[in-house]
């Protein structure tokens, strides 16, 4: 191992044999095969010159490192690359500054790494952690690689313990299997933070995955992955074949007071809750939010206070009726998938407001009228009128009533040009069975007489047909008439706003 280190060499220890090399299922691995992590310790805090032209780096494959591994407080400046290693106690690496680090597929009791700082790469893939990771306030100068990780909780039932992680650009935790609570609290991610195919629980607290206050750069996805070495680099889409596998939550997800860059991504994500368990999506900030996990959350999910520009959502992504709270929810645009009808839209804002609010369904007007949707935003807006009207005292009930089946709270108007032309005609055909013609002035002129102009008066006096004690001639009683004439000032006004609206939406 001396001597490979010095002339920059990988140290391989490996048989070649896929059962005798495993690190965790293999045999016992003799003394042929163990260095002391002292000796490494040594190599890596106090490492000798490299060889006339050489890189000094540790390279070792198929080593057991046996003893504990103490780094904390020091200072590593040789490259490091260990793969298929067994250790067989935690390793210490509190408060060490290193370049780069690369464990794949290694086997390690625990690692400690609170306020680490890696100038470049830290890599973990395919490896396993028996008793949970801790990264608190650590500091990652690029990439953090964790695809593949198979981790398990400490005795604080935390698997991956993050807060305050810094990372400069992006963090792939794919395919990962966490036992425990996967902690981020308070991270922040110069890029992405990928957790497709990761399968996160947590048995033993509330949250599988806690994330508040995380400040994500690029994109968060929560969505559907595959191996990588099955397809291309950067393949968006599984290649043909290709194993795929979704995200599972088994345990509360909590993005409260998050802050994302470009998007969230939930797709082909199954979340699995118990009784104080949630999607917690509390003041969330994102340009785009795609909740699309394909079934319900079988839990309660908050959008309270998250602001969003675009919503991207189908009517099977949210869970039943009582369980989704959008109280304070802001978003801009819809951007719906596959088929979500409006009264399955107006369904879902009941469901989230067991109590009238108008707040919600306002917003989603909003958005639906931004997209040029402005006879659905009308609908939503009547819907408003009738859910409020449900909260109202018995009198208020009945006034909400007769508003809406004569003009629609006004967002019906060609439903007032009916009942005003049919109030008309009640009144045309009342003048010509009981009307009389007017008498003759002092000059001798006689107003034409006809029951439908007299009609038309009575309804809309603002029109001077010189039948101005139609209503007394005809036998109508003050009230009855003052009650028409009331009535055709409502239906003509809500046919003019309606007008007008047609007429501005044309030009």
């Amino acid at each position: 191992m001396w001597y490979a280190f010095r002339a920059g060499r990988t140290c391989d220890l490996r048989t070649r044999r896929a059962a005798e090399d495993h690190p965790l299922t293999g045999p016992v691995w003799s003394a042929s095969r163990t260095v002391r992590a002292q000796a490494v310790a040594e190599l890596l805090l106090d490492p000798p010159p490299p060889m006339p032209g050489r890189v000094a780096a540790l390279k070792l494959a198929g080593v057991r490192i046996s003893g504990r591994l103490m780094l904390a407080g020091g200072t590593v400046t040789p490259y490091v690359q260990l793969d298929d290693c067994r250790f067989d106690e935690q390793v210490l690496m509190q408060e060490c500054r290193a370049g780069s680090m690369r464990l794949v597929r290694c086997v390690i009791p625990r690692l400690e790494a609170a306020r680490l700082q890696v100038t470049g790469d830290l890599h973990l893939p395919q490896c396993q952690v028996l008793g949970g990771i801790r990264l608190t306030d650590a500091q990652i100068g690029t990439d953090l690689l964790l695809n593949q990780l198979t981790v398990s909780r400490d005795r604080h039932s935390r698997a991956v313990a993050a807060d305050g992680l810094s990372v400069g650009q992006d963090v792939d935790a794919e395919l990962i299997d966490v036992t425990g609570e996967f902690s981020l609290r308070s991270a922040r991610i110069g890029g992405r933070l990928s957790l497709r195919g990761a399968i996160l629980r947590n048995p033993y607290g509330r949250y599988a995955l806690n994330a508040a206050r995380v400040s994500i750069e690029h994109t968060l996805y929560l969505s559907a992955g595959w191996n990588a070495m099955d397809g291309a680099p950067g393949d968006t889409r599984p290649p043909a074949g290709a194993a795929v596998r979704d995200f599972v939550c088994e345990g509360g997800l909590r993005l409260d007071d998050a802050r994302i860059g470009n998007a969230v991504i939930i797709s082909r994500a199954r979340f699995q809750l118990g009784e104080d368990q949630q999607v917690s999506l509390r003041r969330l900030q994102t340009p785009e939010l795609r909740f699309i996990p394909g079934a319900p959350p079988q839990g309660p999910v908050s959008l309270s206070g998250a602001r969003v520009a675009k919503l991207v959502d189908t009517r099977d992504s949210w869970p039943e009726a009582g369980r989704l709270d959008l109280t304070g929810f802001v978003y801009d645009e819809l951007a719906a998938r596959d088929n979500f009808p409006l009264r399955a839209r107006i369904a879902w804002l009941h469901g989230a407001t067991p109590e009238y609010s108008p707040g919600p369904y306002e917003r989603l007007a909003a958005a639906l009228r931004s997209g040029g949707e402005d006879a659905e935003a009308r609908e939503v807006l009547l819907a408003k009128q009738r859910r409020r009207r449900e909260s109202l005292p018995a009198a208020g009930r009945v006034w909400g009533w007769l508003q809406d089946v004569t003009v629609g709270y006004g967002y019906r108007p060609g439903r007032a040009a009916v009942w005003m032309a049919l109030v008309w005609a009640l009144g045309a055909v009342y003048f010509t069975a009981h009307g009389t013609p007017p008498p003759a002035d002092s000059g001798g002129y006689r107003p034409h007489w006809s029951p439908a102009l007299y009609a038309l008066d009575l309804l809309l006096p603002v029109i001077d047909l010189g039948q101005d004690n139609a209503w007394r001639e005809a036998g109508l009683s003050q009230w009855v008439a003052s009650g028409m004439t009331l009535l055709g000032w409502m239906l003509a006004t809500t046919a003019a706003a309606g007008a007008s609206r047609l007429l501005r939406r044309g030009s």
